[in-house]
């Protein structure tokens, strides 16, 4: 295929707002190859190992912990990797590691058990931070299987439950979580929020963030916020794109806003929100969605859970299991998400 054709750089706004980015068009295991190499590259010689969610918050528990241990070999994992990044763990890093996950919950602890035993098997220690709902019988297999867990109330965010695991946490690293969780549980009460999740999103290397806050903290750099100006002109362009597309749907007492694109779901839940919706679906153009709720609808992680995901009352994410084939994403792009939409207004039906 020509590289142009999956190219984004070029596109117009509209077009780009409707397709999934460059990096969605890679072969699995050309993806897992690459990510193999730097894992092996970031692990060698180290002796302490965080397998995290590369978001704000996420990264800030990195950026915790190596000021901690001053060190830190980062093994990026998005929550549909889990398993991934725990095999990787077990297999790049050093006999005697200590090995922290965080802000990372498992649907099914059958899907990770190998690899997490794995893991213990070789490591000094393992720690577990957390603030997602988790069930019961997972908490405890995980427990069972030799794992220090710390699962944080639906007040704080993972970095907070790092911060309460260790003594002598530096001052702005104390307020680096205080303003992770304002963006993380959806608070809005401090400008600086938006910054460190734009700069977690937008940032080239995972790393780059981590040494970014760890050093300044919420307090990013003027070079930072420089960049985060320039990319915030598109970012909205994008955020108007999807409030325009947006219907309102009725689910017995809901409304419940929907709507598409590649976008900042957060805003864009914010403007439906506006327009009084209970609850917010931004499906994405790579096939995941994000689930917003408000005051008066507290059950997004109960939508999430039928449609392949989870998350937290106010703020979950999925990705209906609907895409068998390339034309299965070719009619998602085409009709903007419709399948997926149906998918996730069925769970919200469901849950009445």
């Amino acid at each position: 295929m020509d590289a142009d054709v999956i190219d984004d750089s070029d596109l117009s706004l509209e077009r780009k707002s409707l397709l999934p980015g460059t990096g969605f068009f890679l072969p699995d295991d050309v993806e897992d190859q690459r990510r193999d190499q730097a894992v092996a590259e970031t692990a060698a010689g180290a002796n302490v190992l965080v397998v995290a969610d590369p978001d704000a918050d996420g990264l800030a528990c990195a950026a915790i912990i190596r000021e901690q241990f001053g060190e830190g070999a980062l093994i990026p994992t998005g929550p549909h990797e889990l398993a991934d990044g725990l095999a990787r763990a077990a297999e790049y890093g050093e006999e005697g590691a200590r090995v922290f996950v965080c802000d990372l919950a498992p649907d099914e602890f059958g899907r990770i058990e190998a690899a997490l035993d794995a893991v213990v098997e070789g490591a000094a220690e393992v720690r577990w931070f957390d603030h997602h709902q988790w069930h019961d019988e997972v908490a405890e297999s995980v427990r069972d299987a030799g794992v220090d867990l710390h699962v944080g109330g639906e007040d704080v965010c993972t970095a907070d439950v790092a911060v309460e695991a260790f003594d002598d946490v530096p001052r702005h690293l104390l307020e680096l979580a205080a303003v992770t969780r304002d963006h993380d549980l959806w608070i809005k009460e401090d400008d600086r929020s938006d910054d460190l999740a734009d700069y977690a999103i937008w940032v080239d290397d995972d790393e780059e963030y981590v040494e970014t806050v760890r050093e300044h903290g919420p307090d990013l750099p003027d070079d930072v916020l420089s960049f985060l100006a320039e990319r915030r002109v598109e970012k909205q362009q994008l955020i108007d794109r999807a409030v325009d597309r947006a219907e309102m749907e009725s689910v017995g007492d809901l409304t419940v806003g929907v709507t598409y694109g590649r976008c900042s779901q957060n805003e864009v839940a914010e403007a439906l929100r506006e327009r009084g919706a209970d609850a917010a679906v931004v499906v994405k153009p790579a096939g995941s969605a994000s689930i917003r709720g408000t005051d008066s609808f507290e059950r997004c992680h109960e939508v999430a859970e039928q449609v392949n995901g989870g998350g937290h009352p106010k703020a979950a994410g999925c990705k209906p299991d609907i895409y068998d084939d390339a034309l299965d994403y070719a009619q998602h792009w085409t009709t903007q998400g419709a399948v997926a939409k149906r998918e996730i207004l069925r769970a919200f039906e469901n849950l009445a």
